[in-house]
């Protein structure tokens, strides 16, 4: 069975950091895509980064470019979500979800964390 383990989460004041970790058991990062979600209250569920795997390119959205990096570390089947300048519109939710098929689109993704959540305060 697979499952993801997301950690990191907290409160931080705007232009602060966060390392966002997902744990991933019962599928190897190596041979699969990841992917980091985000959804604020009264909000859909949006994509915020994904991998496809090392030495492809990453994908970021547009609202986090340069600010927030994607990375995976394959040997401790773990992803890592880098969130620098954060401001009060990035708390939200935040989930690691992931597919055998590279895609942005949430319906794409067959496993997710339970989710940890950012809060970014003014």
């Amino acid at each position: 069975q697979v499952q993801l383990v997301e950690s990191g989460g907290g409160l931080v004041q705007t232009g602060g950091s966060l390392r966002l970790s997902c744990a991933i058991s019962g599928r190897s990062t190596s041979r699969s895509a990841v992917g980091w979600f985000r959804q604020a209250p009264g909000k859909e569920r949006e994509i915020v980064a994904a991998s496809r795997g090392i030495g492809s390119p990453t994908y970021h959205a547009d609202s986090v470019q340069g600010r927030f990096t994607i990375s995976r570390d394959n040997a401790k089947n773990t992803v890592h979500l880098q969130m620098n300048s954060l401001k009060p519109e990035d708390t939200a939710v935040y989930y690691c979800a992931s597919t055998t098929r590279y895609s942005t689109a949430a319906r794409d993704y067959d496993y997710w964390g339970q989710g940890t959540q950012v809060t970014v305060s003014a």
